[in-house]
């Protein structure tokens, strides 16, 4: 390749789960993950917002997920997420919910809801509470039973993802968006050699070697750093505010609590002065 493409950069991720023409590759991946919870493998979906290189070029702010529909009107989102923020899991619970409900219009019942799978792509650790690299979320009771079958969040967390042996379509793919940028098409390794690999490999080709496309490639790249930093920087500075406060709230505690010593020691003299009365009358 002409050019190292990381499969993570939100427009080649897009074009490479939310393109037209790779639209098997999309139906290959959700049924990589989902194959426990469908009834039967995926053979169709339809692609909601596909992929127009133009908007990324275009429009710094466009919309980067992946959203489909099957026959049976299921609905699936699948989103890339490079950094990781102490309320990015409001963010997906909330993206979730709106998708969920938005499928209702005017005169429409409940029992008309389909339901609807979230899968997020997660470059950096989002839980730290295990090694665990594929999380599924359902809406359940304490005793572990569903409280209903409309679908779910699964998070994939990448950077937890170490397996070298690939045992299942799931892990081929993690595997590919974990090394993907150091990938050669002119020597694949066996793992990649799959006709859905070589495929999803073309699409990284070609943002290598045309170069509209690896401008584009090169200018979102360059956005999401610019993002990424402005995070970090607001994020520091909130850290910041907080050290400030809290070392303002400390030095008034230990200021109140030499105040309430120096009362102590007062009353103390005042009752030893009181005593030191008594016995001279």
């Amino acid at each position: 390749m002409k050019h190292a493409i990381d499969p993570k950069i939100d427009c080649v991720f897009k074009a490479l789960l939310g393109a037209d023409e790779n639209r098997n590759l999309l139906v290959h991946f959700l049924n990589a993950f989902l194959i426990q919870d469908l009834r039967e493998p995926l053979v169709w979906v339809e692609i909601l917002n596909p992929y127009n290189d133009k908007e990324f070029l275009s429009d710094k702010l466009s919309i980067v997920d992946v959203k489909a529909k099957d026959s049976h009107d299921r609905l699936y989102q699948i989103e890339i997420q490079l950094t990781s923020y102490t309320h990015l899991p409001a963010r997906i619970l909330y993206n979730w919910t709106d998708i969920y409900s938005q499928q209702l219009q005017s005169g429409q019942d409940y029992h008309e809801l389909k339901p609807t799978y979230a899968i997020w792509l997660l470059a950096e650790n989002l839980l730290n509470t295990d090694g665990d690299y594929v999380h599924h979320y359902k809406m359940r009771d304490d005793q572990g039973n569903t409280f209903n079958e409309h679908g779910g969040i699964w998070l994939l967390e990448l950077n937890k993802f170490h397996e070298q042996r690939i045992e299942s379509e799931a892990q081929r793919w993690l595997r590919f968006f974990k090394e993907g940028e150091q990938l050669n098409d002119d020597a694949l390794p066996e793992w990649m050699t799959t006709q859905e690999m070589k495929q999803a490999m073309s699409t990284l080709t070609t943002f290598s070697e045309k170069e509209r496309q690896y401008h584009q490639y090169q200018a979102r790249q360059e956005f999401l750093r610019e993002q990424r930093t402005i995070q970090m920087e607001l994020e520091q500075a909130g850290q910041a505010v907080l050290q400030e406060r809290h070392e303002k709230e400390k030095a008034l505690a230990e200021k109140q609590e030499a105040q309430q010593r120096e009362e102590v020691a007062l009353a103390e003299i005042e009752r030893l002065k009181a005593l030191l009365n008594q016995k001279n009358h």
